[in-house]
């Protein structure tokens, strides 16, 4: 009877902490789509909320890590229990990082809203964008399934976003050589695109944790980067 009631505890307790995971997955996608589409509507009240809205998904962070720490140190989970507890720790600190990531595009498009528009620049981004946030979308799905075919299918789809990544860099590179003015502006959306192309890593990683939390191991890393920005900038 103890035991069952132990792990009853536990299971509450793990109900909890996975729903405040998934809140502050839900404000994470949020967070991605809005900080795109402030700056392809340059709505600068819209970036601006998209930056303070970032203090709440810290706080989540935070309550996530506590949460977590109290339920090891009060139910002593082992085996699959204590995987699944580390895991959502894990997926935390990557939605953190994510919304730090649109936190910075929205700051950027504060800039960028008093700068002329690059002609089909804010459309590549928001399509980037969208693509992290159905990714994300997928990989939280994976987590609460418990599926890993799923999971799998995210990771794969960070090749898309490394490829509309290279395709923006190239699209920033003739504006800036067509016309010298737009180089301020193809700056800061070339680091706003490797903000979005990081976000889908950090969606990945998500990803990775879903497999590790269902098979005990780590995927292969056999996915090469799509990445070539770096040949695109030597004329290769």
């Amino acid at each position: 009877m103890n035991e069952a009631h132990i792990a009853s505890a536990f299971d509450r307790d793990l109900e909890a902490l996975q729903a405040t995971l998934m809140k502050m997955g839900g404000m994470v996608e949020t967070a991605i789509l809005e900080s795109a589409r402030s700056l392809e509507d340059r709505d600068i009240e819209l970036a601006e909320q998209v930056r303070k809205a970032d203090k709440a998904i810290d706080a989540l962070e935070e309550q996530v890590n506590e949460e977590a720490a109290r339920v090891i140190a009060l139910r002593a989970p082992t085996a699959g229990d204590l995987r699944t507890v580390l895991t959502v720790i894990k997926i935390s600190a990557n939605l953190e990082r994510c919304g730090d990531y649109a936190k910075n595009l929205a700051k950027r498009t504060l800039i960028l809203a008093e700068t002329p528009d690059v002609d089909g620049t804010s459309a590549s981004v928001r399509r980037m964008s969208r693509e992290v946030q159905l990714m994300l979308n997928d990989a939280l799905d994976a987590y609460i399934q418990r599926d890993e075919k799923l999971a799998q299918q995210v990771i794969l789809r960070d090749e898309d976003v490394d490829q509309m990544y290279t395709a923006l860099f190239r699209e920033l590179l003739t504006h800036m050589m067509e016309d010298p003015r737009n180089i301020t502006a193809c700056m800061h959306l070339h680091f706003i695109g490797k903000n979005i192309e990081r976000m889908g890593d950090h969606v990945t990683s998500i990803a990775e944790q879903v497999v590790y939390l269902v098979t005990g191991s780590m995927p292969d890393d056999t996915r090469p980067k799509q990445d070539r920005t770096a040949y695109v900038a030597e004329g290769l």
